[in-house]
């Protein structure tokens, strides 16, 4: 599953990470991660991001805990077109807090509106776009496939 399998711990290579922390709406989701005090913001315009105005940081699956709810399978699952992405909700609230997007299976895409504020001190960011409307032909070129691996 690789959800709770990490410690959120600093990755390899000596990159310097910070530890954040989020969740959804309600409460009912909240998860904590490792991720570059820079951090990229990918912007989609695939049909779904463009329609939840989504825009999510691409963490290692090694580098996300979900804390709870306890497993996976007590969320919401949404899929549609390839099903290769798995967009992971709250059934409470509906937010939907992180998924395994179909550009990077080996890690989990965060909401960025979804981390706590007050875990984003001392971080930067800055915004990268992705065509997801174009997705074949954008993926080839796009940096978005090296965001969940390990150094």
């Amino acid at each position: 599953m690789g959800v709770a399998e990490g410690a959120a711990g600093e990755r390899g290579g000596g990159e310097v990470g910070c530890a954040l922390a989020g969740g959804c709406h309600c409460g009912g989701v909240r998860f904590r991660l490792r991720a570059p005090r820079h951090l990229v913001v990918w912007s989609c315009n695939c049909s779904i991001c463009r329609m939840k105005g989504n825009d999510h940081v691409v963490v290692p699956k090694l580098d996300f805990v979900l804390e709870s709810p306890a497993a996976l399978d007590e969320l919401g699952l949404y899929q549609f077109g390839s099903r290769q992405a798995l967009h992971y909700f709250c059934r409470t609230c509906g937010v939907c807090a992180f998924y395994q997007p179909r550009s990077n299976p080996d890690g989990w895409a965060v909401t960025y509106g979804c981390l706590d504020r007050d875990s984003l001190g001392g971080t930067t960011h800055e915004v990268q776009h992705f065509d997801g409307e174009n997705w074949e032909a954008s993926i080839e070129g796009s940096s978005i496939v090296g965001m969940s691996k390990v150094a």
